[in-house]
């Protein structure tokens, strides 16, 4: 059987207007929030370039303490080509450490897990490659209250 042998893609940082999110209160499903994504880089050794304004993450706090987040983004690399990124994963943590992120305390990286699923789609034929790609990633919450996530292919 052949082996995962994840190749790291990407690194992004997004800039989140943490002041702007719009809390929908607690619905069926959880206490949901939208996170408005105002920019962002990212950089790999095939691809770098920004994360556009208007995206958002749309975050539900489950009874759990699950966070499960589901992001949208636009970027557009170096030299121009436009790619549509969406990401679903989710923040586990104790729930102690999980008042505290909700409050927007900074945790330690050993105390949470974030995790992530990324689908790419571009019509750039330069990077149509990235339209196939299976990817994982992993993510942590710069001390500037920002995340970060590193992308793999598998």
């Amino acid at each position: 059987m052949d082996s995962l042998n994840p190749t790291h893609l990407l690194t992004m940082t997004l800039d989140v207007a943490f002041a702007s999110i719009l809390d929908v209160g607690q619905t069926a499903a959880g206490r949901r929030r939208i996170a408005p994504v105002s920019g962002g880089v990212f950089e790999g050794e095939r691809l770098k370039g920004v994360v556009l304004p208007g995206g958002a993450d749309w975050v539900i706090n489950r009874a759990d303490g699950v966070m499960l987040i589901d992001v949208r983004l636009s970027l557009l690399t170096d030299d121009n080509a436009a790619i549509y990124l969406r990401y679903t994963g989710n923040l586990r943590a104790a729930p102690d450490a999980m008042k505290r992120f909700n409050r927007g305390e900074a945790l330690r990286e050993d105390e949470y897990k974030l995790r992530m699923i990324p689908v790419f789609e571009t019509g750039a034929e330069k990077y149509a490659w990235l339209n196939d790609m299976t990817c994982v990633g992993i993510g942590q919450r710069l001390r500037t209250g920002q995340p970060r996530y590193a992308i793999f292919e598998v």
